[in-house]
């Protein structure tokens, strides 16, 4: 993580997905095939612009 490194919400990501449901990608997390992300206290989850990168660049190797 770098110091300038972005906090995505979970709209972000989905609207950078293209079209990933809510619901499927709170599924892809239950089974862990989502990016690493934490919850603040008020519950909200957050992930790293970095932590997203890296996921999606392990999408393209398994392709």
């Amino acid at each position: 993580m770098r110091k300038s490194d972005e906090l995505m919400t979970v709209p972000q990501i989905l609207d950078e997905l293209g079209g990933v449901s809510r619901r499927t990608f709170y599924r892809w997390r239950e089974i862990g095939k989502a990016p690493e992300g934490f919850k603040l206290p008020n519950g909200e989850l957050r992930i790293y612009r970095s932590e997203f990168t890296a996921w999606l660049e392990t999408l393209r190797e398994a392709a």
